[in-house]
């Protein structure tokens, strides 16, 4: 039986170590990560193996050769183009259509049973075995679920936390016939499970997976290849190490000199022809690769040290990488997460901090200070991206420094040429902000449209014209002061897609910028008179029939912020009697704590109340959301906004559907039936409501917060979009909020935040999807049991915190509580 060895990967995420060495050939304990992969499969009699190559697949092919040092028989099918994981085996179709072959990637660490593996494979007769693997965070990787025969349901690429159904994930083994190969065309870049498993599952073709208990990790990250090392040391995965175990857990191979007065504490080891002096320290989980001099008064603790590098006196190395021929001088420090790729020079008492990379053949001048990357680690984040953009504070979490490189990073992901706009708030940090993220967009070949202070609706519908590609706005964070968010937008004006959010942090991580030219620096341009022609196209594109006849008094508060920049111009063009508020802007004051935001909603109410008015409505200060307040002074919360509009615009539709995210109250389906309208659930990813937008037939969306997606005039949130529908809605209705509001049926909703630590959340979801125990789940955004009297609970893992969400509904609040603790306390054993 021969085995087929995939080497062909350029391994982009594991850059500075893989711009001058393929990913196969990194070290783990002093040995690369495919001879590993080659002595386990010697140890399973597969000796016979092609290896595909692509990527400086020359050096892999010069250090294995034919495989007679390994004892092995090996032969290479190189790719003369990426051709993803199933094109790459087809490409060595020639060596393996006479019998059954293992496929296995040449870039993971295991010590899987690859004899249990083809065992179980030949008694389930499989045109295909997947080898499965249990990991604590599953975003990164392929997600497979099974039936209970153990054939394959379903695969799932790169889930998001709400998609996360299992923890089980696919391993990139495969046992296979060779009648599989005849799915993949000739010089088809294709992969197995995202592309051909699935049209084999379609077409009923016998898929099975096996659960391996064996050790498994992709190494694909700085982090997973730091863990690889340390787990090998440790003893947690079963390979051969080059040395002798000169006392527990300290290996040290021939010809190595390690003076008596230097301090070891395992497991550690220590490479050929290195030399350790006196007076160095060498703490547990470090790898010292070969002809590594470590001086007297260093100390390496969790350091992988690759071949021929100089560790200088007093240099102190903790949880970092070293590439090969690299000098680290007196006295320098490189901190946790960094790595530091081949030939270096890291010169006297220079600092490296946390997370930084530093590409092959540069020099770090004696006594810098390299912080870049810093704050993002120091706060533990799992991505960079978070429900509201970029947030951080300001010239703390959020520098300019760091707003040059997140906007080069979204530069690089458009075409050169492409213009792009950005807005702001009134507040001096915005401003500051921007004009770095200018500056950093035009010197990337980028036209930018400035439209200065401005509402983000009008950002997003300027940005939806289709004049531009895509769009920057900076806000001060609701309700804290001292932060910002930074939010990029797409071509329709909505917030970046996960996956586009994916490729800004990729391109970010690896600070691969692209620049351009004299003659491409982009320009900077202010449109003019964009308020009026928003106003006006808003106007038109909404039904406003009825305002003159009702004559509607409306107390309207403009929160301070760029929403009165624009409010004046609407409301006078509006027959309504309105009454402004706060339109000022405050510079100083650009958002609101809580408090101020219960304030100014108790004013709001006293006004409307005491004018006589049939609602008060109140923005936030950049115009993107509403708060309702109904004609007797009463307060409306954004859940019965939402509730209240879905009623109104349903009652005026002949056909049609709503949408609104999974975490709604089901009253508000009960709601839109009633008039004979659908409702449409969605996730509640940022650009869900933007994506629902664009279908046919929709009427309305809204997150429940504040926010409404009005379609007939734009895809994006519009607090003046949602006005304007609101007030039209209501002078035709001609019934007042209150009573509208009344015959609305109550919601029992309960919400609870469990504490969930990150590597847990794959098993709360498993643990979530098993508990279901065949009542109806819905897996749209998270898992959703539905109880057979209608009440139903979600799990949704928050993609931004270290916590789980549950939502509970039921016919009582009381019902509601008691569903989500006993669902809460499912979460916290799961998470632990």
């Amino acid at each position: 039986m021969k085995a087929v060895v995939m080497a062909g990967g350029e391994g982009t995420r594991l850059r500075p170590m893989t711009t001058s060495m393929p990913k196969p050939l990194l070290p783990v304990v002093n040995r690369p990560i495919m001879e590993h992969v080659l002595r386990l499969l010697r140890r399973h009699h597969l000796t016979q193996t092609v290896v595909t190559v692509h990527f400086l697949g020359s050096m892999v092919r010069s250090y294995f050769g034919d495989g007679e040092d390994l004892g092995m028989e090996i032969t290479y099918a190189t790719e003369e183009k990426p051709l993803g994981t199933a094109g790459s085996v087809k490409n060595a179709a020639a060596a393996l259509s006479d019998d059954t072959f293992l496929v296995i990637s040449g870039d993971a660490l295991t010590d899987i049973d690859l004899t249990a593996l083809i065992d179980h494979h030949r008694r389930s007769q499989a045109l295909a075995t997947v080898c499965l693997t249990r990991v604590p965070d599953p975003l990164e990787f392929g997600i497979t679920i099974l039936r209970e025969d153990g054939r394959i349901e379903r695969f799932l690429e790169k889930p998001t936390w709400g998609q996360v159904f299992s923890d089980t994930v696919n391993t990139g083994i495969y046992v296979m016939e060779p009648e599989i190969l005849a799915a993949v065309g000739e010089a088809e870049n294709v992969d197995w499970s995202s592309d051909v498993f699935p049209r084999l599952l379609e077409a009923g073709a016998p898929l099975f997976g096996y659960v391996a208990d064996g050790y498994w990790e992709d190494v694909g990250t700085h982090r997973s290849y730091l863990k690889a090392n340390h787990d090998a040391l440790a003893g947690k995965v079963h390979i051969d190490i080059d040395g002798f175990e000169v006392a527990r857990g300290v290996w040290v191979n021939e010809g190595a000199e390690v003076d008596p007065d230097a301090v070891l504490k395992g497991p550690l080891y220590v490479g050929a022809y290195a030399k350790v002096e006196g007076g160095a320290e060498l703490r547990d989980h470090t790898v010292v690769g070969d002809n590594v001099v470590v001086r007297s008064g260093a100390f390496l603790h969790r350091a992988v040290v690759h071949d021929n590098a100089y560790i200088g006196p007093h240099a102190n190395l903790r949880g970092c990488v070293v590439g090969k021929n690299t000098d680290v001088m007196r006295g320098a420090r490189i901190d946790d997460g960094a790595v530091v790729g081949d030939d270096c020079v890291i010169e006297e008492e220079a600092v490296l901090h946390p997370e930084i990379k530093v590409y092959p053949s540069k020099t770090i001048e004696a006594g810098a200070v390299v912080n870049q990357s810093v704050i993002w680690e120091s706060q533990g984040r799992r991505a960079l991206f978070g429900p509201r953009g970029v947030s951080g504070i300001v010239n703390v979490e959020i520098t300019p420094e760091l707003v040059v490189r997140l906007a080069c990073a979204y530069a690089t992901t458009l075409r050169k040429g492409a213009t792009v706009l950005t807005a702001r708030d009134t507040s001096r940090s915005a401003r500051a902000l921007k004009r770095a993220a200018i500056a950093a967009f035009t010197s990337s070949a980028l036209d930018v449209y400035d439209l200065e202070a401005a509402p983000s609706p009008v950002a997003r519908w300027e940005a939806a014209r289709g004049n531009v590609d895509g769009g920057l706005l900076i806000r001060t964070t609701p309700n804290r002061p001292d932060s910002v968010d930074l939010v990029f937008l797409d071509e329709r004006g909505a917030d970046l897609s996960l996956a586009a959010q994916r490729k800004v942090e990729r391109v970010l991580g690896r600070q691969e910028f692209r620049r351009a030219f004299p003659g491409e620096i982009g320009d900077l341009g202010f449109p003019s008179r964009i308020a009026e022609s928003y106003v006006r196209d808003l106007l038109d594109s909404l039904d406003t029939s009825g305002l003159a006849d009702a004559h509607l008094k409306v107390v309207v508060d403009a929160g301070r912020g760029t929403a009165g920049l624009l409010l004046p111009n609407l409301l006078g063009r509006l027959e309504i009697d309105a009454y402004l508020v706060n339109a000022g802007l405050d510079e100083r004051s650009p958002t609101e704590t809580l408090e101020q935001r219960s304030t100014a909603m108790a004013n709001l109410a006293e006004l409307v109340a005491s004018s006589r008015a049939a609602l008060g409505v109140r923005f936030d200060p950049m115009g993107e959301r509403i708060s309702l307040v109904d004609e007797t002074g009463t307060l409306i919360s954004d859940e019965r906004a939402l509730l209240i509009f879905v009623d109104l615009v349903a009652a005026e539709a002949a056909g049609g559907h709503v949408a609104v995210p999974v975490t709604t109250t089901r009253v508000a389906e009960r709601v839109a039936r009633f008039h004979g309208v659908d409702v449409f659930w969605t996730s509640t990813a940022p650009d869900a409501l933007a994506t629902a937008a664009a279908h046919d037939g929709l009427l309305l969306a809204g997150d429940g917060r504040g926010g409404f997606v009005v379609p007939e005039f734009s895809h994006a949130v519009d607090g003046f979009a949602a006005f304007v529908r609101l007030v039209g809605l209501v002078a035709r209705t001609r019934l007042p909020l209150s009573e509208i509001n009344a015959r609305i049926p109550r919601a029992h909703l309960v919400q609870l935040a469990v504490p969930t630590p990150w590597a847990s959340k794959g098993a709360v979801m498993r643990a979530a999807l098993e508990a279901a125990d065949g009542r109806f789940v819905d897996t749209t955004d998270g898992v959703r049991v539905v109880e057979n009297d209608g009440s139903w609970t979600l799990v949704l893992p928050d993609p931004a915190e270290a916590v789980t969400r549950v939502w509970a509904e039921g016919p009582t609040t009381e019902r509601a509580t008691a569903l989500a603790h006993q669902w809460a306390d499912l979460v916290t054993r799961a998470g632990q």
